[in-house]
């Protein structure tokens, strides 16, 4: 009897070990699950600037500079991220209290007019194009004080120009009384304006090349 039991013992171990074992072949056989790879897809932040693409364009071609639509597409992202109703900023160009005009299209209108005095004035000072797109933001005085100073822009300029302005009126330009403000002291314009703009023009290269390439925007 005790020798029957040995051998029944001995077999339940034999088929327990082959068992353990073929379950192993079966795990090790089990293909391994493949990583599914998501991209997640990051939303354009020049989205609300550019269904003003054709506006842009159609307003600049009235005075045949439509090669500076993605110009005034990147002075938009800057001035608004093409929010409200004064997407341009242009109210104070035309003479009005920041914010009056509500109309995009109205603002375009005035922010294109403001843009072509600046251009041809430029032209007319020999000033470099930096130089234009901060006078968007800071006015022709600002291509005066360039062209007296080198004909170059310079951040180091944009800010000797800015406390200019501030020492002739500084209730007006003192940033709000925040000196945590980063244009604080020279709280007249913004002295990082043109290199703001030159970096969304760079970023739109990318998705608008067809109004990029008709020329360059520097091309005078």
């Amino acid at each position: 009897m005790k020798r029957k039991r040995k051998v029944s013992k001995a077999l339940f171990i034999l088929f327990a070990l082959l068992f353990a074992i073929l379950l192993i072949k079966q795990v090790m056989q089990v293909p391994h699950t493949e990583k599914v790879s998501t991209t997640i897809i990051q939303p354009d932040p020049f989205a609300s600037v550019k269904k003003y693409s054709s506006t842009l364009h159609d307003e600049l071609a009235q005075y045949n500079l439509q090669e500076y639509t993605v110009v005034l597409i990147a002075v938009m992202q800057q001035e608004s991220r093409g929010k409200g109703g004064d997407p341009m900023q242009s109210s104070e160009s035309a003479g009005l209290a920041p914010n009056t005009i509500t109309d995009p299209k109205e603002s375009i209108q005035y922010g294109v007019k403001h843009f072509k005095q600046v251009i041809a004035y430029g032209k007319e000072k020999k000033v470099d194009f930096p130089t234009i797109i901060q006078s968007y933001n800071m006015g022709i005085g600002y291509i005066n004080y360039i062209a007296e100073n080198g004909g170059k822009h310079s951040e180091e300029l944009a800010k000797k120009f800015s406390m200019i302005q501030v020492e002739k009126n500084p209730d007006l330009y003192n940033c709000g009384g925040n000196k945590e403000n980063f244009r604080y002291p020279y709280c007249y314009g913004d002295f990082s304006y043109s290199a703001k703009v030159t970096k969304n023009i760079e970023a739109l290269a990318d998705s608008i090349p067809t109004l990029v390439s008709e020329k360059h925007p520097d091309a005078f």
